[in-house]
């Protein structure tokens, strides 16, 4: 794959096959983004895991300290005061039946997460569809099937991110913006670290975690030194 002269140009800051501390790599990912515009920071996780198999999922929910630097749109499906109560803590989107429609036909997908109350999710499987291939399906594993909505809601808002393994069983998350100071990148990047680590699944035999890597959306990967964290 070909790549830009700014990428090049970046990539040359970085030894390959070295793994830097996570204090020396957070900054080398800010020094090397080089997009016009505030990058999201990412974290790649590559695990010795085997997804197909269901007692080696990883899947699981973390509150990022310093949030993700991305205002997330919620869209709840609930009924009665849960309505209400889903609008009085910040819900951008609320409703029920009425929205199947809209998302099935229409092709409506202005939200980020989408939290349900568990006497909705027969509703909401309707739509499975549409959001699973989409990562959008509500999960209780998630915190996103529950009656506790103000707090689901406050959770998201406050910079909660979701962790699975995709089909390589390597888990992609953002841990916050290029313009985050370092301290902040680091805070989100333990957070999340503790919480995967914490999510080992206790069939899994031999290494857990194999390779983690910070890069920015538009730049080049730094690989950390894994002993650092687990």
């Amino acid at each position: 794959m070909k790549r830009g002269k700014k990428y090049q140009e970046a990539a040359k800051q970085i030894e390959r096959q070295k793994q830097y501390d996570p204090e020396e790599g957070i900054a080398l990912v800010k020094k090397t983004a080089f997009a016009g515009f505030d990058e999201t920071v990412e974290v790649h996780i590559r695990t010795g895991c085997d997804g197909r198999h269901a007692d080696q999922q990883v899947r699981g929910a973390v509150v990022l300290p310093h949030g993700t630097g991305k205002t997330v749109r919620v869209l709840v499906f609930a009924k009665g005061v849960k309505l209400d109560e889903a609008q009085a803590a910040g819900a951008d989107h609320v409703g029920g039946d009425e929205l199947i429609p809209k998302i099935q036909n229409e092709g409506w997908l202005d939200f980020d997460v989408v939290v349900a109350t568990p006497d909705m999710m027969g509703v909401v499987g309707r739509l499975g569809k549409v959001l699973g291939p989409k990562g959008l399906m509500p999960n209780p594993k998630a915190g996103t099937v529950t009656m506790d909505v103000t707090k689901a809601i406050q959770d998201i808002k406050a910079g909660k991110i979701e962790y699975r393994l995709d089909k390589a069983n390597i888990i992609h998350v953002p841990v916050g913006k290029v313009s985050f100071e370092e301290a902040a990148l680091k805070d989100n990047l333990d957070a999340l670290m503790g919480a995967v680590v914490k999510a080992k699944p206790s069939a899994l035999k031999g290494q857990y975690i194999k390779s983690i890597t910070l890069a920015p959306t538009m730049g080049p990967g730094v690989k950390l030194n894994v002993q650092k964290f687990v």
